[in-house]
């Protein structure tokens, strides 16, 4: 999916010289899609593309350009960047361990590749699993110098009720690090609940926490830690109190505009802090 994403975006750039920025925003297993297709997108400073023949007017650029265009927004919602396979990374799993290691023995069953993708049992020839080469500029895939490249990263994550997705792993972050929210007073954005911008971790001089107790792993660990080398704007919502909080994984991107339509201030938010 992310080839094929990475190659729609390259077409419709040839169609359409005139463009001089990007942004994406996706949701759910999109966002991991688009993370894919913008490691295949990027353009190191003052390389030539030979895909977009107007790539000079970025040459200035010193974080390099996604397929020669100014790379703006990042924007995943609900997305599971650590993927399934942690303790209560999918919900309705309902975090008993012998149902979790059941689903990622079967998933590639029902979601074939996508399935191994997600619970990290995709290690092929003696090569890591495809998230975590992801954390990291792998091969010809500069999937992280991508992400840098962004000029706002943002995950939109649903702090209970998404029986598809986790808060931990839609948020990026350690059990211990999830914070204590509060139902907000925001008119404009009520569904809003925590809000933080975390700085770019720097692992080089950073000793990074114990994973003891913490209902995580040292893989997980290694995506946490891999994917706060960039600075990222969380944003945590809640449903709780909605009559569609069950639908919470559809209603934070108002999947369904008559059914999911109490998450609209989520797409406000969005829009009121889209970097143009």
């Amino acid at each position: 999916m992310g080839e094929r994403l990475a190659e729609e975006v390259i077409e419709v750039i040839r169609r359409r010289p005139n463009l001089c920025k990007i942004s994406f925003v996706a949701h759910s297993v999109g966002g991991l899609v688009a993370r894919y297709a913008i490691g295949r997108l990027y353009r190191p400073p003052n390389r030539e593309n030979m895909e977009d023949s107007s790539a000079d007017r970025h040459e200035g650029d010193s974080r390099g350009t996604i397929a020669g265009l100014k790379a703006m927004n990042f924007i995943t919602v609900a997305t599971p960047h650590l993927g399934s396979r942690g303790n209560k990374q999918v919900p309705f799993l309902f975090g008993v361990p012998a149902f979790e290691k059941v689903a990622s023995s079967v998933i590639h069953l029902i979601f074939r590749r996508t399935g191994q993708h997600l619970f990290l049992t995709d290690a092929d020839e003696g090569k890591p699993p495809l998230l975590k080469c992801m954390i990291e500029d792998y091969g010809d895939c500069y999937f992280m110098s991508a992400l840098r490249t962004f000029k706002r990263r943002v995950a939109y994550s649903n702090v209970g009720y998404d029986n598809i997705v986790g808060w931990r792993t839609s948020c990026i972050r350690r059990n211990s690090d999830l914070p204590k929210w509060k139902e907000t007073r925001n008119e404009n954005y009520p569904h809003v609940v925590y809000e933080e911008h975390c700085k770019a971790y720097d692992d080089d001089h950073c000793e990074p926490p114990s994973i003891e107790d913490d209902g995580s792993d040292k893989l997980e660990e290694e995506l946490v830690t891999g994917l706060s080398r960039v600075s990222w704007e969380k944003i945590d919502v809640s449903f709780h109190s909605s009559r569609q909080r069950f639908a919470a994984h559809s209603v934070i991107q108002v999947k369904d505009q008559s059914m999911h339509i109490e998450g609209a201030d989520v797409i406000s938010h969005m829009i009121d802090h889209f970097l143009p």
